[in-house]
């Protein structure tokens, strides 16, 4: 026994040696270099205390073996040495000093001793059994206790004589004795509709069809329609007033003043239509594109297409 405690011990004593002359290893390689632990910390960004365990050889400061490794092969190759060498040299260390910690072995608690699960399970079985056979010869038996139903009041016996007889058929009821009944106070008679004549209103003669008004005398005579768009122009010949100048559009209409002297000028002559008192005019029936100086009187429109007016030179300057 003691043989193995001096073996353990000289065990720990050997990896904390071989962990030591690794990190005495490191430090010599970064003298060497002429670097700081503050430099190679900030250039490998791994933290100061680490790389100072590393180097002083106390593996229980350092994190986890996985963590620690990669802080080996980063530091070993920045410093230039042979990173899979001082991995494996640490790899090692950390491995015994793992396998030498003593699991510590807790004691549990013994549990406490209680009636075996089956003897349980028997105890209930028996008593639900014993329930049930209680519960039917109880159910089946003849002379149970049963609420007994009061006689009829001697108050309510006619009534039920009564109705026992009208259940019964004609045949099998007996004869009663004729109870005299008491004769209720009849009603006043509904009274008697009578009917009202209804005075029916003689048919009047139907009315005849109001004639329509004659249009006012202001009303304009002349109606310019469009079947498409066209341009147009309507102006006054002796005062040079124009009153209507623009593009007209299918569905359009213009009202010309009841006024002499007016003359129309179309872009369009196929999409325009002149309607006088109601009935189109045959002056535009065959004419196409640009017409000027048409003379916008009713009964010059009425007759034949007629020529458009010659348009009066504009006197020279």
């Amino acid at each position: 026994m003691f043989d193995n405690v001096k073996r353990f011990s000289r065990n720990q004593e050997a990896l904390a040696v071989d962990a030591a002359r690794l990190g005495d290893e490191l430090r010599a390689a970064r003298e060497v270099l002429g670097t700081s632990l503050e430099d190679m910390s900030r250039h490998l960004r791994i933290r100061r205390v680490y790389l100072a365990a590393l180097e002083e050889g106390r593996l229980k400061d350092l994190p986890s073996p996985a963590y620690t490794i990669g802080f080996v092969r980063n530091y070993a190759s920045a410093l230039g040495l042979d990173a899979p060498e001082m991995v494996r040299r640490f790899r090692d260390a950390a491995t015994g000093v793992a396998a030498s910690k003593t699991a510590l072995v807790f004691p549990e608690p013994v549990p406490e001793r209680g009636f075996p699960a089956g003897v349980t399970i028997l105890a209930g079985a028996a008593l639900l059994i014993g329930s049930y056979v209680a519960w039917y010869s109880w159910s089946g038996a003849g002379d149970r206790s049963v609420d007994a139903v009061p006689p009829v009041p001697a108050r309510l016996e006619p009534a039920a004589r009564d109705g026992e007889a009208l259940r019964l058929p004609p045949q099998a009821q007996a004869p009663q004795a004729q109870i005299p009944v008491q004769s209720t106070p009849s009603l006043p008679p509904l009274p008697v509709p009578v009917q009202v004549p209804v005075q029916v209103p003689a048919t009047s003669a139907p009315a005849a069809p109001a004639t329509p008004a004659p249009p006012p005398a202001d009303a304009s005579r002349i109606v310019l329609r469009f079947k498409g768009d066209a341009w147009t122009q309507v102006r006054d010949a002796r005062s040079g007033q124009v009153l209507l100048n623009q593009v007209m559009r299918a569905g359009e209409s213009f009202p010309v003043p009841n006024r002499e002297g007016l003359l129309l000028t179309t872009g369009s002559a196929q999409n325009t239509e002149i309607v006088v008192d109601g009935q189109v005019s045959p002056a535009l029936s065959a004419a196409t594109g640009v017409r000027r100086n048409i003379a916008l009187a009713p009964d010059q429109l009425r007759g034949q297409p007629q020529a458009p007016r010659p348009q009066p030179a504009a006197p020279r300057q």
